[in-house]
């Protein structure tokens, strides 16, 4: 952990000269009495020259020397070929409301599109060298690097947000700022208006801190935290996380000039002016809906470009972490055949009106779910009653649905089909029919399936087909876990994996294997989510939103009379007729869960915290409560670190899918 504290500029002190040991008299404010590092006369205007050496120090009460990070010193090696490595997409930048340097209230995601994005969280009054103090250093550096590279210099920008909202004013972080002002590239630097402003941020950036103390209990003005720098894609969305043993100018000019490369690269194959590059995510949260300056993210069709990839390699070599799936021995995967089954995934023909398709359920760039939506909505705006399922790795499912009423893909999509509420084909007999009149399914299945032709069993194998190749793993978690990898996850979410398999008891339903994980025991379990929504009478009052950012509280009659009754959902009670059965849901799989918001079968648990904390509380107490569901005391901090390791489940293929997703045309596009 870096702790930070009385910085009056520490970086871009040091002045000529090899680096050595000082007096104390050169030791910065707050330095006193720990392992300190001398330094000349703070100058933030300076060149911030810094000595080739890698270790200097200031032999203190202990005689040990302080290591500088690697940032300080020339790169100890080769870094690799710009384009020769992927940076996959880690999770969307947050949203929150910040103060700029002259003290007006902006939306810090406006500040993280749009450029290449360097994002830190610093405080001015830090004298940790190896804490803010590098992080100004090494950014500086790279500004200055950036500054040369002419086709980066426009298309970069440095934002830094203090983690001080009481001593960085605006205007002292406009002044703390035009020490950095060199003309080069931009850089902001920001505050909040309090520290319960600042809070949400930190716990949506994973970025714990605490405030020191003396002996009497007062705040010293030192804060510690861990050190991270995050370097955001155009879209923005984190694409790497800098530590304070891997932040240097080179490695990140480095990372700047692949990520661009992998830009053109898409660009180029894209087809038509309007191709954009943002594929994971897309689509609205409604973060922010009530500012003016609010901006949709959702994406016309046009603008869904993408390439294809042969999924059928996934399949024949999954992911760090997962096993090879079972494959029925009557429905072999095959290109053609997978690629059959994608086309119908897309294509609206396959509802009843020719406006529904499978994809506009489970929607690619939102984890083969809907963010923007609880529960399902089908033909005609007809309601469902419960959550779409994502289908990342549902190859490895052993029932489907949340009520486990089906047992393989190829079964399973004939309930969609026919449900009036999803996409309401009268019978499977009128779908064939319609689809045997579509010339490029006639003789797309003749190909394929050359002895039976269009018919219910082909339907659903060729769509359970696409959807067995959706698998998607190689997370931080699977490459610290199963490949060696000892810094592939951040210390905050290796604390979260301990609480998982422990303290949380998470691992119970969520299982891990010792070669790969699915993170599901495959059974159904009630945790009272489905018992209180039957069972609990709501409020008496609910607040409407007539408008954006305007919402009334209307009488719980009023609402009942002008919609229609929200349909029972017992679970698998409905399947079996057990008694006991009742609001028993299926255990999802974890993998990718932080791209698949909202939660549960209901879709009533809008982010990951949420989840968490709703465990925390041992759920909803009900008779038929499983006995693993109860409170588990779990602290604030720990609680994040949870939800921090959840967000280390991402598996890094997941643009590539959605990619893949995109060059499918929409069939019936009008």
């Amino acid at each position: 952990m870096s702790l930070c504290g009385g910085l009056g500029g520490l970086v871009g002190g040091f002045t000529g000269g090899p680096v050595g040991v000082w007096g104390v008299q050169g030791v910065a404010p707050g330095m006193r009495g720990r392992a300190a590092v001398a330094v000349a006369p703070l100058m933030l205007g300076a060149a911030l020259l810094l000595s080739t050496q890698a270790v200097f120090a200031h032999k203190n009460h202990s005689d040990e020397p302080v290591v500088l990070a690697p940032g300080y010193r020339p790169l100890q090696f080769a870094a690799p070929p710009v384009g020769s490595y992927d940076l996959p997409v880690l999770f969307p930048a947050a949203d929150a409301q910040v103060l700029d340097e002259n003290g007006v209230a902006v939306g810090l995601r406006d500040l993280l599109r749009g450029k290449y994005t360097l994002l830190s969280f610093i405080y001015t009054s830090c004298d940790e060298v190896n804490g803010c103090p590098l992080a100004s250093y090494v950014l500086s550096q790279t500004q200055q690097r950036i500054g040369r590279e002419p086709l980066l210099r426009d298309e970069t920008r440095l934002v830094s947000v203090s983690f001080d909202p009481q001593t960085d004013t605006p205007a002292v972080m406009k002044k703390y700022g035009a020490q950095f002002d060199s003309g080069a590239t931009e850089w902001r630097f920001l505050t909040t208006a309090s520290m319960r402003q600042l809070r949400p941020l930190l716990r949506d950036y994973d970025q714990a801190i605490a405030k020191e103390t003396d002996e009497a209990g007062n705040h010293s003005g030192n804060i510690s935290h861990i050190l991270r720098v995050l370097l955001l894609d155009r879209a923005g969305f984190a694409r790497n996380i800098y530590s304070v043993s891997f932040l240097h100018a080179d490695t990140i000019v480095n990372d700047l000039k692949t990520l661009r490369a992998a830009t053109a690269t898409a660009t180029a194959t894209a087809a038509g002016p309007t191709a954009t590059l943002r594929r994971h995510g897309a689509g609205d949260d409604r973060s922010g809906y009530e500012r003016p300056d609010y901006r949709t993210d959702s994406k016309s069709l046009p603008s869904r470009t993408g390439q294809s990839f042969d999924l059928l390699r996934l399949v024949e070599n999954p992911p760090l972490g997962l096993g090879r799936p079972d494959i029925p021995t009557d429905n072999p995967i095959t290109k053609a055949k997978l690629e059959l089954g994608r086309q119908l995934f897309f294509d609206r023909r396959l509802s009843h009106n020719n406006t529904f398709s499978c994809a506009m359920c489970h929607i690619p760039e939102q984890g083969f779910t809907s963010h923007e939506l609880a529960t399902a909505v089908g033909v005609e705006g007809r309601t469902a009653r419960r959550n779409a399922p994502t289908l990342y790795n549902v190859a490895y499912a052993e029932a489907l649905f949340h009520d486990a009423r089906e047992f393989t893909l190829e079964q399973q999509i004939w309930s969609p089909l026919l449900a009036r509420n999803e996409m309401a084909n009268p019978s499977p007999g009128y779908l064939l029919q319609k689809l045997s009149r579509i010339e490029q399914y006639r003789r797309g299945f003749a190909q394929v399936f050359p002895e039976q032709g269009l018919g219910m069993e082909t339907l659903g194998q060729a769509l359970a087909s696409y959807q067995r190749a959706l698998l998607s793993a190689n997370s931080p978690f699977d490459r610290w876990r199963y490949g060696g990898e000892a810094n592939a996850m951040s210390a905050r979410a290796m604390a979260g994996f301990g609480l998982f398999v422990g303290k949380g008891g998470c691992a119970a339903c969520h299982t891990i294997g010792e070669e790969s994980a699915m993170f599901t025991d495959n059974q159904l379990h009630n945790t009272g989510i489905g018992y209180r929504a039957t069972m609990h009478r709501p409020p008496q009052y609910q607040q409407v939103q007539i408008a954006p950012g305007v919402k009334i509280k209307i009488n719980n009659d009023s609402v009942t009379d002008a919609t229609a009754p929200r349909p029972g959902d017992l679970g698998l009670y409905e399947i079996t007729n057990d008694p006991d059965d009742r609001w028993k849901y299926r255990t999802p799989t974890l993998r990718n869960v932080a791209l698949t918001a909202p939660y549960m079968h209901d879709g009533s648990l809008a982010d990951l915290t949420e989840v968490v904390e709703f465990y925390n509380r041992g759920g909803v107490a009900n008779p038929l409560r499983d006995p693993l569901i109860k409170p588990l005391g779990l602290s604030a901090t720990e609680t994040q670190a949870l939800v921090a390791f959840l967000r280390a489940l991402t598996g890094d293929n997941v643009d590539t899918i959605i990619s893949d997703a995109f060059a499918q045309a929409v069939g019936n596009v009008e």
